[in-house]
Formats: structure tokens, C-alpha cells, sequence
């Protein structure tokens, strides 16, 4: 018999706390699919989602993050159209000028009401809860 299991991915909602209204930095992608997206990637074998939180961040953005907080763990079989994915979705803090790299074809720093189109995957539904819990305080309910 052979099992299939959802694959761990982090993403990291990187707030720019050295700037007013602390915006996100938000990347485009390279590769399919393409859009705009939350920083972030696939957990490798032997790693903890937090050590792949940080060098996922770094990766893509050149930023060193200060993890805050896992925010919520999304788990929908669609989230993500390559394969069944589950993802730990961090909030950190981050200051200095972030650069594009890796699998980042550009990068842009947004205010939360300002946010480019289109967002991959299911982070428009991240960062709309994620707007929620920063003005609310109010966590995604399973």
C-alpha cells in the first residue's frame, strides 16, 4: 500500500516594523504559479517549520526575520493547484530594504489595503485574516 501525505510549507508574513504602518512585503513569482505572494516554500526533510520559515524568508526577501508568532496552519486540498500542501503561516518582523531572490522575480512592499493582484494560492484568504487579527485581534476560526 502506498500512503500520500499533504507536504509541510511554511509562509511568512514579514511586517516592515522600521516604516510607518508597518507594510508586508509581498514577492512575484518565477515560476508557476504566477502572481503575487506571500514569501515562503517547501519545509526539507530534517528541518523545523521555524528554520525553514527564517530561510525561506531570507531566501526570497535578503531580510534576516525575527519570527512573532505561527499565526494559523491552512490545510485546504486546493490551497495550492501543484499538489496537496499544508502551510505553518508565521508573522515576523523584519527591518532594512528587502531585495528579490530565489524563485522571486520581483518583490514590493505593500500597505494591507493596498494589496497587488493576483495573490497565489489561498493568500488572499491568508491575508484577509490576517488584516482581521491586526485590526481586530481576532484569530481564523477552524
Amino acid at each position: 500500500m502506498t500512503y500520500r501525505n499533504p507536504v509541510p510549507t511554511v509562509d511568512i508574513i514579514i511586517e516592515l516594523v522600521d516604516r510607518p504602518e508597518r507594510p508586508i512585503v509581498l514577492i512575484e513569482r518565477r515560476n508557476p504559479p504566477y502572481g503575487w505572494a506571500i514569501p515562503g516554500g517547501f519545509v526539507d526533510y530534517g528541518e523545523s517549520i521555524e528554520t525553514a520559515a527564517k530561510r525561506e524568508a531570507k531566501e526570497e526577501t535578503s531580510l534576516e526575520v525575527e519570527l512573532l508568532e505561527q499565526f494559523y496552519l491552512y490545510s485546504d486540498p486546493d490551497r495550492d493547484p501543484r499538489q496537496h500542501t499544508l502551510s505553518a503561516v508565521f508573522l515576523a518582523a523584519a527591518t532594512g530594504e528587502p531585495k528579490a531572490a530565489d524563485d522571486a522575480k520581483n518583490l514590493g512592499i505593500f500597505e494591507l489595503w493596498r494589496l497587488p493582484t493576483p495573490l497565489c494560492f489561498d493568500h488572499d484568504r491568508i491575508l484577509r485574516d490576517y488584516r482581521r487579527y491586526r485590526h481586530y485581534g481576532q484569530r481564523p476560526r477552524p
